[in-house]
């Protein structure tokens, strides 16, 4: 068979031989990518030479794919740019899927790229073959196989298209080596690029803004739930004075990818959990959609809808893939509104109410951090312990940004708090991370310590899978069974988060009281690098 195999190139005399990878990142750099998020391996290796010739893209270095791809999701989320992965074959990629998945609920714009094999050896079926586009068509806006060396810059401009369909998503490029090690004699010249434009979402059209002003006209009390990009400072002031033109309530969907929160805003209400709190909190008011989801149960309870606001209830405004705050403002000038919502009185809280010897509990945890929360800091949320009674508060913080886990995928709030940081250096950012869902990916503790980044971590470490135990009394489980309890029980043995993260070249502390953790935080926000504080909850 080795008369299948192509004939190399003529050899060169020139120093350094330009390859098919130079015009692949030429091409991205041209198009807008400053970062790429790497794990690479023996079939990316002509990209890493590439990349460090080029210069103009910073890589950052992951231990884990999964780190890869939550980094990026959180670069994407903060900074509103396309940043890259570099990720090693199908299982390599694999092993990223879980926070695709969640930064496609974000609608975060990110390329992928992954090696392969050359076309010519994918036949023989080698260890690490696999069906690439299988893998990743779940979580990409398009999957792109590179076939033509002369094609390579057309198929960069085709990945960046791809990001901008719909409410924005994560596009994927599968490089065969013969393709990528292609001298460059053989590529098209990169011509023409231009930097991709940011998202902008669809315009609603006049009909369905007059439908939705005609079935307001009259209403009282209308709920405005928020999603996409009325999740900003204009969309919330946008939707704060359309809610009280309507008498009703300002809502955000429950898991955000990114929100703006705190300081002079109004306060925003978040949507909640259960199905039998979401009918509760939504009663019989007419929910005005504003680039949010309609209101789904997140998992199918026997007995409870799947919808949770009727059909005949829903005034579908804005989706996410629409301009969500033109169209709130559109909205609320049909009805009358003069303006966005003004400032609100907001005076920031100076002293915990905390008593310093008090044990710790969650609501002590953000008690603190409402005091010490820099201005404009960014918060990467994973866990229900420390989440909920965040999202309850945030606005008697400080202005602030909130990312959550908006897919379910855990593994998800410590890599997102290293993109965070990459794409805000001048943010602080602070990781509110459960200790259970933290072992996904607790190699992002490394990147953290490798790159000096500000990231303070709280980690609640009640030593369980509380989510799990939630939904276990829900249904009537005994948890005190023996089998429940290994199965959610994370206490025989208790992990040392603070022996893993000094392990990792992370600053950490254990602790256990009200002052112990004001004393903590005060050190990890002003530390000019990570730092990871291993808080003891019950």
């Amino acid at each position: 068979m080795a008369n299948d195999m192509p004939a190399a190139p003529a050899p060169s005399d020139d120093a350094v031989i330009r390859t098919g990878a130079d015009t692949l990142f030429d091409a991205l750099h041209a198009g807008g990518a400053r970062i790429c998020f790497a794990n690479p391996g023996t079939t990316e290796m002509t990209m890493v030479t590439a990349l460090a010739r080029h210069g103009g893209i910073r890589p950052v270095l992951s231990l884990f794919e999964g780190v890869c791809t939550g980094a990026a999701d959180g670069y994407a989320r903060v900074s509103g740019q396309v940043p890259l992965t570099l990720l090693h074959l199908g299982p390599g990629f694999a092993n990223g899927i879980a926070n695709l998945h969640n930064a496609r609920r974000a609608g975060s714009r990110i390329v992928n790229i992954i090696g392969d094999h050359a076309t010519w050896h994918l036949p023989y079926d080698a260890p690490l073959t696999s069906d690439i586009t299988s893998l990743a068509s779940p979580v990409s806006r398009q999957v792109i196989r590179m076939a033509e060396p002369g094609a390579i810059a057309h198929d960069v401009a085709t990945a960046f298209a791809a990001t901008r369909v719909a409410e924005g998503g994560a596009a994927t490029l599968i490089v065969p080596t013969d393709v990528i090690d292609a001298r460059e004699e053989y590529q098209d010249a990169l011509s023409g690029s231009a930097t991709v434009a940011p998202w902008q979402g669809a315009r609603v059209d006049d009909a369905a803004l007059a439908a939705a002003a005609a079935a307001l006209e009259s209403d009282q009390g209308a709920i405005v739930l928020l999603g996409g990009n009325a999740l900003t400072e204009a969309g919330v002031r946008a939707g704060a004075a359309l809610a009280a033109r309507l008498g009703g309530r300002l809502l955000m969907e429950p898991y955000p990818g990114i929100v703006t929160l705190g300081g002079d805003l109004p306060a925003v209400e978040r949507q909640a959990y259960f199905p039998d709190d979401v009918i509760a909190q939504m009663g019989t008011a007419r929910v005005v959609l504003a680039g949010a989801r309609m209101p789904i149960s997140y998992f199918g309870y026997e007995g409870w809808p799947s919808q949770l606001v009727a059909e005949a209830s829903l005034v579908r405004l804005a989706g996410p893939e629409h301009d969500a705050i033109d169209a709130l403002v559109r909205l609320g000038s049909a009805l009358g509104v003069t303006g966005p919502a003004g400032a609100q009185p907001f005076t920031p809280a100076t002293a915990s109410a905390n008593d310093p010897t008090a044990a710790l509990t969650p609501a002590g945890v953000v008690e603190e951090l409402l005091v010490q929360l820099p201005e404009h800091a960014i918060i990467s949320l994973e866990g229900s312990t420390l989440g909920g009674p965040w999202l309850r508060n945030a606005h008697r913080a400080r202005r602030h940004r909130v990312m959550t886990n908006t897919g379910g995928a855990i593994g998800q709030g410590m890599p997102c708090a290293v993109g965070a940081a990459l794409a805000a250096p001048e943010a602080r950012v602070v990781s509110l991370q459960s200790d259970g869902s933290a072992q996904y990916t607790l190699q992002a503790l490394w990147t953290m310590a490798r790159e000096k980044l500000p990231v303070t971590v709280i980690l609640a470490a009640n030593h369980r899978y509380a989510i799990l135990q939630t939904e276990l009394v829900r249904a009537n489980a005994p948890l005190g069974d023996a089998m429940i309890e290994a199965l959610t029980l994370l206490d025989k043995p208790k992990v040392d988060w603070v022996s893993l993260a000094r392990g990792y070249g992370v600053e950490a502390v254990r602790v256990t009281t009200c002052g112990e953790l004001a004393e903590a935080l005060a050190q990890g926000l002003a530390l000019d690098g990570p730092m990871l504080i291993q808080a003891e909850l019950p």
